[in-house]
């Protein structure tokens, strides 16, 4: 069986669907879905409206938590919850870097103001399998 970081890679490292949490300005969660993928250093990316309510909940408090893997409930494959620090970026090569053509029917291109690109950098993920157990866990602390 692959390494621990190379079994969450394997789940991340596409595009996929997944569930971002934040915490609203009076401190209760809201979930919402994105389209994140990430690399190997286990980073993940999405984009997102610089003007939405997650990039100005991310600003206030930029700890979230993502879940990533299950997509189909007939394949109940493992899954991920991720504890992370999101940051907000619009530097040129960061937009340009994550960029592509299936985001022009959100945006109008790489240097579109309203694009951004946020990165969540964890530090605690817990590989889950179905049936009682305990997850396997990275850490970064």
């Amino acid at each position: 069986m692959p390494d621990l970081k190379q079994r969450i890679f394997e789940i991340i490292a596409e595009p996929h669907l997944a569930c971002l949490a934040t915490l609203t300005s009076d401190n209760k969660p809201w979930v919402r879905y994105v389209v994140a993928v990430g690399d190997d250093d286990l980073t993940l990316r999405f984009a997102s409206y610089i003007d939405s309510r997650k990039i100005e909940q991310i600003k206030t408090n930029p700890e979230v938590h993502m879940t990533s893997g299950v997509s189909n409930l007939a394949d109940p494959s493992p899954y991920l919850q991720i504890q992370a620090r999101a940051t907000v970026s619009t530097e040129h090569s960061e937009r340009h870097g994550f960029w592509n053509e299936k985001l022009r029917s959100i945006f109008d291109g790489p240097d579109d103001p309203l694009y951004c690109v946020v990165i969540l950098s964890p530090y605690r993920i817990e590989y889950c399998r179905q049936g009682p157990y305990e997850p396997d866990v990275w850490s970064r602390i």
